[in-house]
């Protein structure tokens, strides 16, 4: 019998006041250990799936599951629950409040009962692991817009939890702060943490992530990235274009130079060793 998922929703239902349902009957389910990539359309529901996720709300019908286990409302509940799903919203103005960065990351372990040693620990963990050490005792009000973005996550991350829920958290970076936040998450992972992000981006979904989950009207469809990310009538359905990975491995395909069995390219890097390989065959088919 398999393990129960790490999160996981069932069957649940969510409508705002006076709002036509946003989510119904949805099954939905974390991993632990797979970075997960959550994508759709404006208006999916995206944002509530994933404040249901965090305890932010509940659903109206199904429940939410922690090991298997029903989460109950309460404050002893609410308590397990963020000890286990973190959520960082997309944008870190909307989360962060304190006059320091050290303070504003202190919050969440102090709203634990924790004690001072135990808080001061977690906070240099958590800032040492965003690379962020330097910012400390700065104003949160004088940093940077990636310098916000890597404080909020912080504070997400100084609560131990088990799962990290990312609201596009690539969204207003340049590229370089994208790449240094990808090596951040790639180093929360190694360290445990399981990695889930809500993103537009499907290019950065198929190059990232493990799992691919596809919010449509007819519900979410989820299964491996390359093969979640390379079906265009799935990618119609939630509104989604087709990666440019999955459009490479297509044409490799239709001209002979990449077997069905053989995985498409994920990263530009991937893509130029294919087509050196592509090139060696042809040359040796040449000779």
């Amino acid at each position: 019998m398999s393990e129960p998922a790490l999160v996981a929703l069932r069957g649940a239902s969510f409508a705002y006041e006076d709002g036509p349902a946003v989510l119904s009957g949805l099954d939905f389910e974390i991993r632990e250990g797979r970075a997960l990539a959550l994508l759709g359309r404006n208006g999916s529901g995206k944002t509530t799936l994933m404040r249901l996720l965090s305890g932010g709300l509940k659903p109206h019908a199904g429940r939410l599951t922690v090991d298997g286990q029903p989460v109950t409302y309460d404050r002893k509940g609410l308590t397990r629950l963020r000890t286990t799903v973190q959520l960082v919203v997309q944008d870190p103005d909307d989360q962060l409040f304190a006059a320091s960065v050290e303070q504003d990351v202190s919050f969440g372990p102090l709203n634990l009962g924790l004690d001072d040693t135990e808080v001061r620990a977690r906070v240099a963990e958590a800032l040492a692991a965003l690379d962020i050490t330097a910012l400390a005792d700065r104003p949160t009000h004088l940093l940077s817009y990636g310098q916000r973005k890597r404080t909020a996550i912080a504070g997400a991350v100084a609560m131990r939890p088990r799962v990290l829920v990312l609201d596009e958290p690539t969204a207003g970076l340049d590229p370089d702060g994208q790449e240094r936040l990808l090596t951040t998450l790639d180093g929360l992972r190694e360290a445990g943490t399981t990695v889930v992000m809500a993103t537009h981006d499907v290019d950065l979904a198929l190059r990232w992530a493990d799992d691919a989950a596809l919010l449509t009207p007819s519900g979410v469809r989820t299964g491996p990235a390359p093969e979640a990310l390379a079906r265009p009538d799935l990618l119609r359905e939630a509104g989604l274009r087709l990666p440019w990975g999955a459009a490479a491995a297509e044409l490799l395909r239709a001209k002979g130079l990449l077997t069905g069995e053989e995985p498409g390219p994920r990263t530009p890097a991937e893509l130029a060793a294919l087509a050196a390989v592509a090139a060696g065959r042809l040359g040796a088919h040449g000779g």
